[in-house]
């Protein structure tokens, strides 16, 4: 199985159960492409059949995938959310750096940003980040 990405706490990100059926844990563990990390007040059953939805990136940022695990932390749980599919995992991926972009753009600027200095924060952490995001980065198993 691939890594999961950690989705920035400060960016809302909501889990909607699927009615397609369950997919078995060993099952998951065996296909799963990878997937995002996020926090959710509540836990999941490994295997719910998901969709992941940022809903700053709009109604269309919504990536089909399965609970893989699901942890207790200090406020909640940490949910790890596996695509099974490349579109799904390709959508989520892509929606990710857009979330990591504005979150790097609000740091950068203590003001709303024009589009040009929008743009030029966008592209500065394209320059240094974007490689993190590629295909292998993302299904390569991640070195400890």
């Amino acid at each position: 199985m691939g890594r999961f990405l950690p989705h920035p706490d400060d960016v809302a990100v909501e889990l909607i159960q699927r009615p397609s059926p369950a997919i078995p844990r060993q099952r998951l563990h065996t296909i799963g492409l990878g997937g995002v990390a996020c926090d959710w007040p509540r836990a999941w059953r490994e295997g719910t059949a998901v969709d992941l939805h940022i809903p700053s990136l709009g109604a269309s940022a919504r990536y089909p995938g399965y609970v893989a695990w699901c942890r207790k932390v200090e406020n909640g749980y940490r949910v790890g959310v596996s695509f099974t599919d490349e579109h799904a995992l390709f959508g989520a991926r892509m929606g990710e750096q857009a979330c990591r972009i504005e979150r790097y753009c609000r740091q950068h600027e203590d003001a709303e940003p024009t589009a040009q200095q929008f743009e030029a924060l966008a592209r500065e952490w394209v320059s240094r980040h974007a490689c993190e995001f590629s295909h292998e980065a993302f299904v390569a198993p991640a070195l400890d």
